[in-house]
């Protein structure tokens, strides 16, 4: 009895091209300041602190995500993956941010300009060890 070789193998063609085309997504890279109080008034929700999470995990989104104010309200996973200083990221930990305000227009200024996402006092602080100005981040919507 021979076994007919040639279906397996579109088979298993077929399956390896519709693996790719199912990758789960990847994180982008970027940079990530901090700001400080005052939050108000927003770009995105003005002087209604409704909008802001309990647990403080909130941002301002830079120009590269501020996309005409669409980006008000999504919600990005952030992580730490490099500073200048060693020691400076936690391992391992990441933040879920709420994006409330526009950061170029932002009340308190970033601690660094261009930034890709300013987080606030409590999320940069979740992530990272030390005060620095700036971190490289991994970041995605969700």
């Amino acid at each position: 009895m021979q076994i007919k070789k040639r279906p397996l193998l579109q088979l298993l063609s077929y399956l390896f091209i519709l693996s790719q085309l199912f990758l789960f997504s990847y994180a982008d890279v970027g940079t990530a300041a901090q700001y400080s109080p005052p939050y108000l008034p927003t770009a995105c929700y003005g002087d209604d602190q409704s909008h802001f999470p309990s647990s403080n995990l909130f941002a301002a989104a830079g120009d590269g995500i501020w996309d005409n104010g669409a980006s008000c309200g999504r919600q990005y996973l952030v992580r730490c993956i490099s500073a200048s200083q060693p020691g400076t990221c936690v391992t391992d930990q990441t933040v879920q941010v709420k994006i409330v305000d526009y950061a170029p227009t932002a009340q308190s200024p970033p601690s660094a300009q261009t930034a890709t996402i300013v987080l606030s006092e409590t999320a940069f602080a979740g992530i990272t060890n030390k005060p620095v100005g700036s971190i490289n981040i991994e970041f995605q919507q969700v």
